[in-house]
């Protein structure tokens, strides 16, 4: 490497985000199970089972261990949960994060959800994924919200990218949701992820 060659980037760590939710799964009440989410169609704890699948799907893909775990689609089914997920959703989330602090996961290609993609975009997939999905359970519970600033960075950049794609028609995951432009960066995140920020749970 000369003088004139950029650093390479540091290689984001997902673990002070997947703690974040950690700790917002932990204060899941089990009364607030089958409450609603932003997510449309999706209970409380179908987010959480979402969660515990793509933990396993993406720490999969970031160990490039390609098979059932990273080909199925997350359509295929409405998730839930099983009677151990406050003990696997932590596990899971802490072995996600452990696998993509790997250099080798951010190079070359993987797969997640049947798709093949670079082993980069699907770090900051994931890291979306993360971010949001916390967003969308701390709001769905009442509880307190605030991302790793990191992984924030990470999902922002991603969802404005694909906001500006023609074929994404205006937003990765949904019509984007127009905030101001001064908004705290998580408000334009969520919107830009097709959410409302400003939805709360029904009383």
């Amino acid at each position: 490497m000369t003088e004139d060659t950029p650093a390479p980037a540091p290689i984001p760590d997902l673990g002070p985000q997947t703690r974040i939710l950690a700790r917002l799964a932990e204060g899941v009440g089990d009364a607030r199970l089958a409450d609603p989410t932003p997510c449309p169609d999706l209970a409380v704890r179908n987010l959480l089972g979402h969660l515990t699948g793509l933990a396993v799907a993406f720490r999969d893909a970031a160990r490039k261990h390609l098979g059932v775990t990273t080909d199925t689609s997350p359509e295929a089914a409405v998730p839930d949960i099983g009677p151990g997920w406050r003990e696997e959703l932590p596990k899971t989330l802490g072995e996600l994060a452990e696998a993509w602090r790997a250099p080798e996961a951010w190079a070359g290609m993987t797969r997640a959800g049947g798709i093949d993609l670079p082993g980069a975009v699907a770090g900051a997939v994931v890291a979306d994924e993360l971010v949001i999905h916390g967003w969308d359970l701390a709001r769905a519970t009442g509880q307190e919200y605030d991302p790793d600033p990191a992984a924030l960075q990470a999902a922002y950049g991603l969802l404005s990218a694909a906001a500006e794609e023609p074929d994404q028609g205006g937003g990765m995951f949904g019509p984007v949701v127009r905030v101001p432009a001064d908004a705290p960066l998580l408000d334009r995140a969520v919107g830009l992820s097709g959410r409302d920020p400003g939805w709360t749970r029904p009383a």
